[in-house]
This record gives C-alpha cells, sequence and structure tokens, in this order.
C-alpha cells in the first residue's frame, strides 16, 4: 500500500488526496479506511495545508486538495536537531523565500517549507529534506 500512495502523490503534485486514496483501495480491494489510516499515519503523505484566512495563517487545518509546492523543504526541529541549529536553519530557508514562515508555499507553488519530527539522522543533526533529497550537518549559511 505505502508504494502505491508514494506514487499517487508524486503524480498528484506531491498531494495525497481522498482520490488517491480511493484509487489505492479499490485498486487493492480493501476498505477505504484502512488505506486512510495508513496515510494519515506517516507524515511522507501530504494531507494537510496550513488554512489561511484574509492573509493570516489559522492553527485550523484545511482539507481541501491543495497541492505542496514543487520543491517540498523539511526542516527537522526535534531535539538534536534543534540542539545543533535547526532554527536558524528553517528561519534561513523562510527567509530567503521570501519570509515564508514553516507551513507555507511561495506564491508561485515553487516551495513549500515544513517542520517535521524526527527524520532519522540525530547524529548528523541538523537536517532537512527537500523532496527526495536529503541533507545532514547544516550549517545556516549553507542553507541559502
Amino acid at each position: 500500500m505505502i508504494p502505491l500512495l508514494d506514487l499517487g502523490q508524486r503524480q498528484n503534485k506531491g498531494w495525497t488526496s481522498i482520490s488517491v486514496m480511493n484509487y489505492v483501495a479499490k485498486l487493492l480491494e480493501m476498505p477505504p479506511m484502512r488505506v486512510y489510516e495508513v496515510a494519515t499515519f506517516y507524515t511522507m503523505f501530504n494531507r494537510w495545508v496550513p488554512y489561511l484566512h484574509n492573509g493570516k495563517r489559522s492553527d485550523q487545518v484545511c482539507c481541501s486538495s491543495e497541492p505542496i509546492g514543487t520543491n517540498f523543504v523539511q526542516v527537522c526541529t526535534t531535539t538534536p536537531c534543534m540542539l545543533r541549529g535547526s532554527t536558524d536553519i528553517l528561519n534561513a530557508a523562510c527567509s530567503h523565500l521570501g519570509g515564508l514562515k514553516p507551513g507555507e508555499t511561495t506564491k508561485d507553488g515553487k516551495f513549500t517549507v515544513i517542520e517535521v519530527e524526527c527524520q532519522g539522522a540525530c547524529s548528523n543533526a541538523p537536517m532537512m529534506v527537500i523532496n527526495d533529497d536529503f541533507y545532514v550537518s547544516l550549517f545556516k549559511c549553507w542553507t541559502k
């Protein structure tokens, strides 16, 4: 199921929509709820976008079908990364992209930046993932 969800997300501009999940369920001949459970459990499946109201971010979660940016930047901010400067990495990435806030996408749709929990590279903290590429042992000056 996971490889099919990943393929569906890639073919749907980085977004795992309900229609992708329903298609996978039908293809695998399983109840859609089983697919929903997996897709909403793993953070690798993009199921939400921050809800913007009058240009201001709200803590509400929007379940629209908006895709994420072409370049999906995920900065780990879990304790090992935070202790080694991930906040500076996150701020540098957001600043370089025009002052984005975590969870936002550039107006041209090319970049989305989010904070994530552990990406499994604690010994080489801080780290970030851009699409399928992992970058470890980062410094703020390298982030630009």
